[in-house]
């Protein structure tokens, strides 16, 4: 079949109008690409897992950029000295995230969270909600302090609740979330279940705490099944505007490295207190190494680096509101 003049015409312009197209991707496509910030990073927490190269850096065993790491910066059984607990802190890690992010703008810096206690182990425990919430704050105090002398990067202070506990870092089984003890140091229990409510209490008072005392945003690291044992299903649990890092859905196997919340071949992430994978509140998975998900290694994180709650651009963390408490 022919084709005629004006449809020839037609066509050329079209195919112009195509290679001009064509064109300007390629000119912004790269600009576009260096620009914006990666969504993802691999990082590291607690024990020291060896990061390659020197500067930038390079995350270890699993490859790519060395997105971040997150330390222990204090322990309430170490606080209250019933023993001289080694907090899970490498300062080799700190030191090269430290670095990553300052000098080359990669990743998220340094971040760190506090081993949480519950009210049980509070030696003032009266089962009362006002106690139980001065004993949050109290710790608190204890976190900023250690947050501050670590010159954290990061803006989000994460309270570490989890059961069960560990001998590792405190002498009594459940952290204190579940019974309430004689003593802070352990002890018999009191043969006294701690109530959700007044457990949520503690939780409250150290997050308001912070959020009135600092430039840091108050966070929460746990799993979904550590959570719901502790505060159940009901209002007590729900979490709102909480920056939250879950060990929900890790692995043992670390060469199923994770894309997004999901691993490559595998589990996804499992949030915790309402949040979902598609929440502004889903900030950190670690995927594996910690939880009893031993790899032999040590703990891998990915982190979403939408979130960059960083002290050299004095950010909080953009789209998650103050986090919701009640007194």
């Amino acid at each position: 079949m022919g084709v005629g003049i004006s449809e020839m015409s037609s066509l050329i312009r079209l195919v112009e109008a195509l290679l001009r197209a064509a064109m300007a991707v390629a000119l912004v496509a790269p600009h576009a690409a260096v620009s914006s910030p990666a969504r993802f990073w691999t990082a590291t927490d607690s024990a020291t897992v060896p990061v390659g190269g020197s500067g930038p850096y390079v995350a270890p065993v699993v490859g790519g950029a060395y997105g971040g790491y997150l330390g222990m910066v204090g322990d309430w059984a170490r606080w209250k000295g019933c023993a001289p607990y080694r907090l899970a802190w490498s300062a080799s890690d700190a030191a090269a995230a430290r670095a990553e992010r300052s000098r080359y703008h990669r990743g998220i810096g340094v971040g760190g969270y506090w081993f949480m206690a519950g009210p049980g182990a509070d030696p003032r425990y009266d089962g009362t909600a006002a106690e139980a919430f001065r004993w949050g704050q109290e710790q608190a105090v204890q976190a900023l302090a250690a947050a501050r002398a670590r010159r954290l990067q990061v803006k989000v202070l994460f309270m570490d609740v989890e059961l069960p506990g560990s001998s590792v870092f405190d002498p009594v089984p459940d952290n204190g979330w579940k019974a309430a003890y004689r003593s802070a140091c352990g002890g018999r229990p009191r043969g006294i279940a701690v109530a959700a409510s007044v457990d949520r209490a503690t939780l409250n008072g150290f997050a308001t705490w912070v959020r009135d005392h600092s430039s840091f945003v108050p966070g929460v690291y746990s799993s979904p099944q550590a959570w719901s044992a502790i505060f159940g299903t009901g209002a007590e649990a729900r979490l709102q505007g909480v920056p939250e890092w879950t060990y929900g859905g890790a692995t043992s196997d670390i060469s199923h490295t994770p894309v997004g919340w999901c691993l490559r071949r595998g589990s996804c992430a499992r949030w915790f207190g309402g949040v979902t994978a598609a929440s502004p509140e889903a900030v950190a998975w670690q995927w594996s190494g910690g939880g009893g998900t031993r790899n032999g290694v040590g703990d891998f994180d990915v982190v979403d680096g939408r979130y960059l709650w960083i002290a050299d651009k004095g950010s909080t963390a953009p789209g998650v509101p103050a986090i919701a408490v009640s007194r």
